[in-house]
This record gives structure tokens, C-alpha cells and sequence, in this order.
């Protein structure tokens, strides 16, 4: 996701270009919002601008718009922009880059403003939700998402190729990775592609950790201090993944792009945010199931989403404002459509399901609200994208079917080390 040459430093862009905000008050009557979002799917769309739209009926001087950049490279265009003096006045932020944003001094404190916006009650906002979003008590970026990877399952694809479902395995208390394995090598055998862990492309390797925490691996101490890629529980993980890959082809290989949502896959590791790519006309059927019980027990991974306000950007105090807005209690119903709250009131089937008619009150409750409860963030740390291109390049050398998996975590380890216990 990170694969670039050079990563601009916020915290140099937050020293040079961050406009105060009593230039922000001098702006024209007319004023122009804009926020760096990483979708372009016609569903989110739709939902964001109909937010704007009820801002605007409040402030009818204001306008809101929605910049889509590419998922794969957001970051670092988002950072180009900034540098360039183009910031915009708010930007998604993803989980992997809140440390860097957060300390970098680049983003507005949103606390006074969320706590002076009436009916907001920022007191039911989950602390466990917002530790990754804030510095000695303030909050910087809203965790407007907080999302479990879970497993998207086309029954039609499993059913054909002679293998139980992973609903008849949960059902059976036999849903593990090496059963979730087995019935994807079914299913690639048959000629489509087994499982996809969505994102990851060989490239953003953070997104395995969907699979390997199953295994109790991380890719550095809870600390973030020392690097634990040599340590037992990722090097059986990186094996594992490596036998489904090369030995059982039961995960698509280097350079193989399978689409799961356009009914090529068996599987698929992703969000829930990611079922707005469901096919209309519904022609698979299709379940959405937590991650399976890997040798650790059975865990959760979550993914997170910030929204920041720049201090870069031409009205500070009104973008905050909009986010506050845009995150209010009722709003916040609007977006767990996609985008599971941080606000404890709404973490429930119940509540979920009004909004959510793509998924049942079932998969709400053992997906959504229980992988909250009991799920890690995915990885992160300062300095991320350096770190992220450095595992990226070490990783290369296991992805080859005779791949000598202790000595390339090894050689991981003697790069990213160094940086680690700075």
C-alpha cells in the first residue's frame, strides 16, 4: 500500500505550512470544504455528500466536498498535497498512519469543539477506540471507523466444488485455517481462486495480520521497541501462508489479481465496509463469517479510520466543526451503515441492523460487535511507511516457492531493528 521511494515528513510540513486559524477567520462569506477520502465507491459517496448537504442546510455559506484518492498510494498523495500547499482542510486517515499524523503537530485538536457541540456527548465514545488518535489526553483525528476483517464467503463456489461451507464448519465447531484452507484448495482446484486477504497484493503485508495473529504474531513488540518477525509464532504463521500459497494454491499467488465480489473467489479477508462491492443482483450467495481459529485460539484483528482536520488547511475552525458534525450521535447511525462507531450506544445488533439491511443480526452480533470487543488493531508505528517498504522488500524473498522463511524474518529483523529501538 506504502510501495513508494520517498515519504514526505509531516512533521516538517506541519512546521512550514500550518496556517493559523485567525487566518482561517478571513476567509471569503462563501467557504469551500474539502476532505481526502480513499473511496470512490458510489454507496459511500452517496452517504458522505448526504451528510454535506445537512451540514450546508446549517450553514448554508458552506460547502462540502469529497476528494476520492487512490487506495493504494493515499497516504502518500495525501502528504504530497500537503507539502505542496494544497492541504485540504480534513483527510480520512488510516490506522497505519495516525501515529505519524498525531505527533507530527499537523492535525487540529478536536476535543473542545466536540465537547462544546451540543446534543454530541462525546462521554460514550469508546477511550479504547480513541487511543490511537490522541496525545496526553486530546484527541486529534476522530475514529469515525473501527472495523473487523471477517471472511466474505460465495457458498455457490464452495457448494460445487464438494466442500463444506464455513457455516456448516462453524456449526460443526470446526471453523480453523487449516479447514479454511482445505476448502478454498477445493474450490481453486475447481478453477477459481480460493482465498484473497483483500489489499494485500503482495505489497501491503500489514493486512496478513488478518491471518497471522491467529498464530499470537506481530511484527514488532507491544512496545514497538524490538522486531519479533524471527520470533516462533510469525515464522509458523509466514509458513503456513506460504504451504496455502505454493504447495496448496489455495491463495492466489504473485502477480494473480482474483476479484471475490466479482464471484472469482471462494473467499475473501476484508472489512464490512467492503460489502458495499456486493453484486446487486445477488448472483452468488454469499456469508459474511469471523476470521477462523487459528493455533492461538480464536482473536479478531480490527482496522481503524481517523478523521483529521489540517491545520493546513483554509478554515480550521469550520472544518472541525463539519467533523463534528459529520460524527454527532445521529450521523454516526448513518455511517455504521459501513463504518462501525466508536460510540458504544450503537454497538449492538439491534441498533446496527436499522441501518445495515446487507447483513443479518446474526453476522452483526458474532462479526461486527463481538470482533470490536475482543479484536487488535492492526499494526502500526511511527515512521510507518519506512518501516512498511522496508518488511515489504524483506518479504520478497518469502514469497518464492523455496523461500527459506527463518533466514528472511532474520534478515528483517537486522533492517528494521535499528529503527525500531530508536
Amino acid at each position: 500500500m506504502f510501495h513508494h521511494p520517498k515519504f514526505v515528513s509531516l512533521r516538517a510540513i506541519a512546521g512550514g505550512l500550518a496556517l493559523s486559524l485567525a487566518l482561517a477567520a478571513g476567509a471569503s462569506a462563501e467557504t469551500r470544504l474539502r476532505m481526502t477520502i480513499w473511496s470512490a465507491n458510489e454507496a459511500h459517496l452517496k452517504l458522505f455528500n448526504g451528510i454535506a448537504d445537512g451540514f450546508k442546510k446549517e450553514h448554508p455559506d458552506v460547502t462540502v466536498s469529497f476528494e476520492p484518492l487512490p487506495f493504494e498510494t493515499y497516504t502518500t498523495a495525501l502528504t504530497t498535497q500537503i507539502a505542496g500547499g494544497n492541504a485540504p482542510d480534513m483527510a480520512w486517515i488510516f490506522e497505519t498512519a495516525a501515529y505519524d499524523f498525531v505527533n507530527s503537530g499537523a492535525l487540529v485538536p478536536l476535543t473542545k469543539t466536540l465537547a462544546a457541540t451540543p446534543g454530541y456527548n462525546p462521554g460514550e465514545i469508546s477511550p479504547a477506540a480513541t487511543e490511537r488518535w490522541s496525545r496526553d489526553g486530546v484527541l486529534y483525528a476522530y475514529p469515525f471507523s473501527t472495523s473487523p476483517f471477517a471472511v466474505f464467503v460465495n457458498n455457490d463456489l464452495i457448494r460445487k466444488a464438494g466442500a463444506k461451507t464455513p457455516a456448516e464448519l462453524i456449526a460443526a465447531g470446526q471453523w480453523t485455517w487449516p479447514n479454511a484452507i482445505a476448502t478454498a484448495q477445493a474450490a481453486a482446484q475447481g478453477g477459481k481462486g480460493g482465498l484473497v486477504v483483500r489489499d494485500f497484493n503482495y505489497q501491503a503485508w500489514q493486512y496478513l495480520s488478518s491471518v497471522w495473529n491467529g498464530w499470537g504474531a506481530a511484527p514488532w513488540s507491544a512496545d514497538g521497541k524490538r522486531c519479533t518477525f524471527a520470533d516462533k509464532p510469525m515464522v509458523d504463521a509466514l509458513g503456513f501462508i506460504h504451504d496455502a500459497i505454493f504447495v496448496k494454491k489455495a491463495i492466489p499467488g504473485p502477480g494473480q489479481n482474483v476479484d471475490f465480489f466479482a464471484g472469482d473467489a471462494a473467499m475473501t479477508i476484508t472489512q464490512i465496509s467492503r460489502a458495499s462491492l456486493l453484486p446487486k443482483d445477488k448472483r452468488f450467495d454469499w456469508d459474511l463469517v469471523p476470521l477462523p481459529k487459528g493455533s492461538a485460539g480464536d482473536y479478531a484483528i480490527v482496522g481503524q479510520a481517523g478523521i483529521g482536520v489540517l491545520k493546513a488547511g483554509k478554515d480550521s475552525a469550520m472544518a472541525a466543526a463539519f467533523v463534528a458534525y459529520m460524527t454527532n450521535p445521529e450521523n454516526s447511525v448513518k455511517l455504521a451503515q459501513f463504518f462501525p462507531s466508536a460510540r458504544k450506544s450503537l454497538l449492538n445488533a439491534e441498533v446496527l441492523g436499522k441501518t445495515n439491511a446487507l447483513l443479518s443480526p446474526a453476522q452483526l452480533d458474532k462479526v461486527v460487535v463481538s470482533g470490536i470487543a475482543t479484536g487488535k488493531l492492526m499494526p502500526a508505528h511511527t515512521d510507518f511507511a519506512r518501516l512498511q517498504q522496508m518488511v515489504r522488500s524483506g518479504l520478497d524473498a518469502v514469497w518464492q516457492p523455496k523461500a527459506d522463511i527463518p533466514a528472511a524474518t532474520r534478515a528483517i529483523c537486522a533492517q528494521i531493528g535499528p529503527l525500531l529501538a530508536q
